[in-house]
Parts: C-alpha cells; sequence; structure tokens
C-alpha cells in the first residue's frame, strides 16, 4: 500500500478485531452508530422452539427470570454468531442459516406442529414472520431490544467504511457522506440500503465482523 489507509467501523470493535486492522497497516476509527437498548418482556406461552436472528436478542433473552425454563427449549437462527453465542449459554441449535430467506422454508418444511417465539429487535424485517404465519404455524413475537441512531460526525477523511446493518447505514448518512469510500458489509440485506448511493461495495462471505474485516485487509493488499 503507497499510503496508509483510513478505515471507519460503524461499530465498537474488540480488541482483536482492532488488531488485525492495524496490523495491516491500516488506521482506525471506530465508533457506535447504533445504540442498544434491551426491553424487558414477560412470556405469555412456553414455547416449543425459539428463533433468534441476531445475536442483541439471545443478549436480551439472558435477562430475562425465565431464562433457565427456556434454556431446555431448541432453537434456530440466522447467524453463526447468534448460533454460538446460544450453544455458549446452554441453548440446544437445531437450524441455522445466514439469512433469514433461507431459514424461512425450513421452518415451513420442518416445524410445521411448533409453537414458535421470535425474539427481535423494534427494525427486525418481515421474512420470517410472514413465511411462519403463511404456512398456519404457531406463532408468537417479543421485541426484546431497540434499535436507536447514535449518529457522529467524522471529521477525518476515510477510504473505508465497514457496515454491519442498514440501520448502521441510515445513522452514518445523517452526519457523514460517502464519496469515494469503499463500503465493506457484513451481508447482502446490508449492502442492498447502499442501494442508488454508492456501487463501491464489498459483500462479507460470512456474516461476521471478522470477515468483514478479512474482506477490508484482501481488498487493499490486492
Amino acid at each position: 500500500m503507497k499510503t496508509r489507509i483510513c478505515v471507519l467501523s460503524t461499530k465498537k470493535l474488540n480488541s482483536n478485531q482492532k488488531q488485525f486492522l492495524l496490523n495491516a497497516g491500516f488506521s482506525v476509527i471506530e465508533a457506535d452508530f447504533i445504540k442498544i437498548t434491551f426491553v424487558p418482556f414477560q412470556l405469555k406461552n412456553i414455547p416449543t422452539l425459539l428463533l433468534f436472528t441476531s445475536q442483541n436478542a439471545v443478549k436480551s433473552l439472558m435477562l430475562n427470570e425465565n431464562i433457565e425454563t427456556l434454556k431446555q427449549i431448541p432453537a434456530v437462527c440466522v447467524g453463526s454468531k447468534t448460533k454460538q453465542l446460544l450453544q455458549e449459554n446452554g441453548f440446544k441449535v437445531l437450524e441455522v442459516q445466514e439469512y433469514a430467506d433461507d431459514l424461512a422454508p425450513i421452518i415451513q418444511q420442518k416445524y410445521q406442529s411448533e409453537q414458535i417465539t421470535f425474539f427481535a429487535g423494534n427494525l427486525r424485517r418481515n421474512v420470517l414472520p410472514d413465511a411462519i404465519k403463511k404456512a398456519n404455524i404457531s406463532f408468537e413475537e417479543y421485541t426484546v431490544y431497540q434499535n436507536a441512531s447514535n449518529s457522529i460526525e467524522i471529521k477525518t477523511e476515510t477510504d473505508a467504511l465497514l457496515f454491519f446493518s442498514p440501520s448502521g447505514i441510515q445513522s452514518y448518512l445523517q452526519q457523514n457522506s460517502i464519496e469515494n469510500q469503499t463500503c465493506f458489509c457484513i451481508g447482502t440485506t446490508t449492502a442492498a440500503a447502499l442501494k442508488g448511493i454508492t456501487n463501491n461495495i464489498v459483500i462479507a462471505n460470512k456474516q461476521t465482523v471478522e470477515n468483514v474485516i478479512i474482506q477490508c485487509i484482501n481488498y487493499y493488499k490486492k
């Protein structure tokens, strides 16, 4: 690399993740452009299958008074990191897919007789609820965390932008612009939020922060 690449991560990285970028010779700016607030909730019914699409939903569930009961119920989820967090906390995971669109038909085909409870954020997509209702599967949903904008003006000139959600992109754009930077996105849903804004997009092979970082490093090491 001829010049020092400046990378902006729109969420704070852990020390190992940040070190990957520093070791590659990048300068790193990081800030949480999204504020997550966990929402207390009370279960109306005990389900036979739990559904998660994010790690934040799992973290919120861990604070619930019924957590020990819930740990006895199998789960299906979106994202390898969500699966990992569930397993680390004692849950049995029956299915995992990287995208909700891929998990939806599996639920429709294999779990028609289940009573499913979906733990989600306030900005969740309709893919899974619509698919479950279409299959006439028993279904309840709880909003267990709130996702709010925490926009920050970045005055330093950046070369690469790391995005991890559509809402993170919206928050970034409230006080900043995307010009010639290359945008590295955690998945296709996040990348879709950049439609009409930029074509300089690289999508991670896996929906993990680490893979977004790897894509960024590989892009500039070419």
